[in-house]
């Protein structure tokens, strides 16, 4: 084919749009490549908005000597934090201390412990976790993140809630993040830096022809054809079905699907702290302050067989997570308490090991560019932590295909609503309460929280609440449903309800089906031809 006759192709067609796809995405469009990005669904509807919302370090991994992935995770806390901090701010973890505790028997560090130490086998005893947490505060360069602390549980706040047998605890410092904003705000930045952002829209095959991919997607409209130069599998768990049926491209790695289940119940304690809780079985869980009236328990680590759609948080691993808490909290936590639950399939890359706990949180990058054939890129693994860092990574990987290719750039650059100081969310909401003195306190801090400084153009012009549109309850209007529909792809009730908002937890039936008659009814004026 001669150059005449080639195609308009982009450089990068990416399939996928969760956080590592959108990450891409974002990273790529910056450095000048032409990017297309299609998801079947929505944004974020698969792994992506079914983690722990939580931008930490691993502390874990470090039992097993993954300290490579622990010091990027914990570098990449503050620089996160700084670039997002509408949607991400520092928590604390109150990590109790008990004889009980205990290793998973086949971890390094167990192994090692029991190999030195034959008296201590099986167990995590206060001093190797004090060790870990020294490592834990300096192992990333931490500057704005308060350090480990020890408290005097009977004496602490965050010891109320629990049974009096814990008396001591270590207090450190993560962070929380809204993962499926998180992955939204990545798509529009990366389309208003030149990327297009197409949801809806499955990718049935992808072939290499005349020196480039031919990739055919389908949607409501049908199907077309686009063309480019490199190819980026971002299937997340689909990632192995987008190798073996839309590329037929044999492959030697395998994906690892392993099932992380999380229980919402009520609020279960007053304070804004979370913990951090080990098991007699060597695993841990968190129960973390969610939504501002309930508490987050999670997460399970199972083996999940079946599509990675399917995941549902069994009743078994419901009553794992209450009986797992209520090990600790002085009342019980029963399946009475729960409101909501939520699982997702995390596609690990499959090292060989032997249990779902055990296989590595760590991503591996696998380029097939055999001869002078268009490139492919397989993601595998990863966490929603180092999103940012896979996506420079991978780019390193597609780099010398694109010489004219910019450098690295997304440190701490804002993601669109993130274009203010870290420590200056409370400024913000002041700044909303001034201007929109209509609004309540505690709607100001939700919009605040979901759109940064953004949130001025949401209520733009509005001089009383009836100006925002219909309410459709829980502070939800009809202003920032048009806003989730124009600027943040938002098609469906699920998709402004569960993923753009958590405002699911809030509204009732008949609301719910009030949203998605009135977006269903508002559609026609977004939609965009494909």
């Amino acid at each position: 084919m001669s150059d005449d006759e080639r195609p308009e192709a982009a450089d990068l067609f990416i399939i996928g749009g969760g956080v590592n796809g959108c990450g891409i995405a974002r990273d790529a469009a910056g450095r000048g490549l032409s990017v297309i990005l299609a998801e079947a669904g929505d944004l974020a509807q698969g792994t992506s908005s079914a983690s722990t919302k939580l931008f930490h370090g691993g502390l874990r991994y470090l039992e097993f000597f993954e300290f490579r992935l622990v010091r990027e995770s914990l570098e990449e806390r503050e620089t996160l934090l700084v670039a997002m901090p509408h949607i991400s701010w520092p928590m604390r973890f109150v990590l109790p201390l008990s004889a009980e505790m205990r290793f998973d028997g086949d971890t390094p560090t167990s192994r090692l412990l029991t190999r030195i130490m034959p008296w201590m086998k099986g167990r995590r005893p206060a001093w190797l976790i004090r060790l870990g947490l020294f490592l834990y505060d300096t192992l990333g360069g931490r500057k704005i993140l308060p350090a480990t602390r020890s408290l005097d549980l009977t004496k602490d706040e965050a010891g109320k809630p629990l049974k009096p047998a814990f008396r001591r605890a270590f207090e450190y410092s993560d962070c929380w993040v809204e993962d499926s904003r998180l992955v939204v705000l990545n798509a529009r930045d990366a389309e208003a830096r030149g990327a297009r952002i197409m949801v809806g829209q499955r990718v049935v095959s992808a072939e290499r022809r005349g020196g480039l991919w031919e990739v055919t997607t389908e949607g409501a409209a049908g199907r077309r054809v686009h063309h480019a130069r490199a190819l980026v599998n971002a299937g997340g768990p689909w990632a192995a079905g987008v190798i073996r049926n839309v590329t037929r491209i044999n492959s030697s790695e395998k994906i690892r699907l392993v099932r992380g289940s999380h229980i919402v119940t009520r609020r279960l304690f007053e304070h804004d702290r979370c913990y951090f809780f080990q098991g007699a079985d060597g695993r841990i869980i968190f129960a973390i302050p969610y939504e501002g009236e309930f508490t987050l328990l999670g997460t399970t680590d199972r083996d999940h067989d079946g599509e990675p759609s399917e995941a549902r948080c069994t009743d078994a691993e419901r009553d794992y997570l209450l009986a797992f808490a209520s090990t600790y909290f002085e009342k019980p936590v029963t399946k009475e308490d729960v409101v909501w639950t939520y699982s997702g399939v995390r596609p690990l890359y499959d090292d060989g090991a032997s249990s779902a706990t055990q296989a590595t949180r760590d991503y591996v990058l696998s380029l097939d560019a055999p001869g002078d054939a268009p490139p492919l890129l397989n993601i595998f693994g990863g966490k929603i932590t180092t999103y940012r860092r896979l996506a420079e990574s991978a780019m390193a990987k597609i780099a010398p295909f694109f010489p004219k290719a910019g450098p690295s750039w997304t440190a701490r650059v804002a993601l669109p609503g993130g274009d203010f100081p870290h420590d200056g969310f409370d400024a913000l909401v002041d700044g909303l309460l001034r201007d929109h003195p209509f609004l309540a306190l505690a709607h100001a801090r939700r919009l605040a929280r979901a759109y940064g400084t953004e949130a001025t153009k949401i209520l733009a012009g509005a001089r009383s609440a009836a100006d925002l549109g219909r309410d459709f309850g829980a502070t939800l209007t009809e202003a920032e449903l048009r806003w989730m529909m124009e600027k943040e792809y938002a098609r469906t009730a699920d998709d402004a309800l569960w993923r753009r908002t958590k405002l699911g937890l809030r509204l009732s039936t008949e609301q719910k089906k009030a949203v998605g008659a009135f977006m269903a009814a508002a559609a026609p004026a977004y939609a965009t031809a494909e």
